[in-house]
């Protein structure tokens, strides 16, 4: 019995259709990176797990994907000690993992070529990245990610430009979004205010998840984690503080302007404020004090972007981390970066019926193959408006015409060109508009400067 074909639940199969809209997506974000001034790199799929673990927290580590030593992956592994749990086995018998985000890889890869590469380093990168969670919507177990970073700068203007890269990126998508904004440095400072500043992972971690489980759940956690019901207390209004962002920045002054660290976060905060409104952006930007994001390594600001018009959750985040690169030996490189989801967004677009109709990856136009004869008729011309940038394809098979047009309204293609007896004794094509039904006669000689102009209208 034949196999049943299938791929792992949280993976996907792209076909042609889609592919060209993600493409959009991608050519979309990579050309507002590049006018920014940042590079591409790529690094590969697999790292040493030792880059990876204990980078992204407990919970994080727990969703790596391992990969078995090759060979007999059990000898030398330890399989009979008592108290041997899952995770210390699966360090003997793996050496290697899955990348789980493209920003450890990238510290890593700043650290490798440091001697190479000119500071501040602003790089972007888009690639596939996996997690061995719970597929869901807007959830995948292999995803990609489009990350803009720079590294080697303490200055706020780098936030700032990120968050105007946000802006142009999704003008040019058509997606409303709204910026989140917070500052780990308030958490820090929130944390001692609450008595509980040695736990601040512990509350970053459950507040993290406010939007998702909501408040009493959090409250539940936070208790699980060994915070006093007066701590819990305290954080309340916190996380409920209402009023616009400046007037939140003066209550949080009030609140936590005796902790050093918070004040430094609500400083950081008031001057990244100060940056944006300078700007004309499209997006709406706000201090939102429950933002958390649960990775461990963010220090300064974090960001989160949400559509307004589409029920999926953030679409594109990122923050300060000032010490990630002294993991690997190189202590004391400030960075900062955020991170599109482009599966995310590809589910807003859709959901909105935001992607245009006809891209510069689509075939425009197809000549009818009608014989021998009008083959080498069509072929001269078939190169030249190749050459002329049209997507041009020429149907491989001498088949009815009913069939050829078929295939142009399944694909997509807007203009059919006809040459028959009748057109090549006049020296001539007929153009067909799919859309319409329209025909006309055109000049063969013409033929480039007419479809170079359907094309562009």
């Amino acid at each position: 019995m034949a196999q049943k074909p299938s791929i792992p639940k949280g993976m996907r199969d792209f076909d042609p259709q889609t592919m060209v809209k993600r493409n959009y997506i991608f050519d979309t974000i990579k050309s507002v990176f590049k006018r920014f001034g940042y590079l591409p790199i790529e690094t590969p799929a697999m790292e040493n797990l030792s880059t990876l673990l204990g980078k992204y927290g407990e919970e994080g580590d727990k969703l790596l994907f391992k990969v078995l030593n090759s060979g007999d992956f059990l000898s030398g592994a330890d399989t009979i000690s008592e108290g041997l749990n899952s995770v210390k086995f699966a360090t003997q018998i793996s050496e290697k993992g899955l990348r789980y985000d493209l920003t450890v890889p990238f510290a890593r890869f700043v650290v490798q070529y440091r001697n190479d590469i000119v500071f501040p380093f602003k790089r972007y990168q888009m690639q596939p990245v996996w997690r061995a969670d719970r597929p869901q919507k807007g959830r995948y177990r292999e995803f990609y990610q489009c990350d803009v970073d720079v590294v080697g700068s303490d200055s706020l203007l780098n936030e700032a430009e990120l968050v105007q890269i946000v802006d142009d990126v999704f003008k040019k998508l058509k997606i409303n979004v709204i910026v989140k904004i917070n500052n780990r440095k308030i958490l820090s400072g929130i944390a001692e205010y609450i008595g509980a500043t040695e736990r601040l992972t512990d509350i970053t971690v459950a507040i993290d998840k406010l939007d998702k489980i909501g408040i009493e759940a959090v409250n539940k956690e936070l208790v699980e984690k060994g915070l006093s019901d007066e701590s819990i207390a305290l954080l309340q209004p916190v996380l409920f503080m209402t009023g616009n962002s400046r007037e939140k920045i003066e209550k949080l002054k009030q609140l936590i302007g005796h902790t050093e660290t918070g004040l430094k976060g609500i400083d950081e905060v008031t001057t990244l404020f100060n940056y944006l409104e300078l700007f004309s952006l499209s997006l709406d930007f706000e201090l939102d004090l429950t933002l958390a994001r649960g990775l461990n390594y963010y220090t300064g600001a974090i960001f989160e972007v949400k559509s307004k018009d589409a029920s999926m959750g953030s679409i594109c985040g990122g923050g300060r981390y000032d010490d990630l690169t002294g993991i690997f030996g190189m202590p004391g490189v400030s960075g900062v970066g955020i991170s599109f989801g482009a599966d995310r967004i590809f589910d807003v677009m859709t959901e909105l019926g935001l992607f245009p109709g006809g891209t510069s990856e689509t075939t425009l136009a197809l000549f009818v193959n009608f014989g021998e004869k009008e083959e080498l008729y069509c072929l001269p011309c078939v190169q030249k408006l190749r050459e002329a940038g049209i997507n041009t394809e020429i149907y491989p098979d001498h088949e009815k015409m009913k069939k050829q047009i078929k295939y142009a309204d399944q694909k997509q293609i807007p203009f059919v060109i006809i040459a028959g007896e009748n057109e090549i004794e006049h020296n001539q094509f007929t153009i067909k508009q799919m859309k319409s039904g329209e025909q006309f006669s055109v000049e063969k000689n013409e033929m480039v400067e007419i479809m170079i102009a359907l094309s562009t209208s």
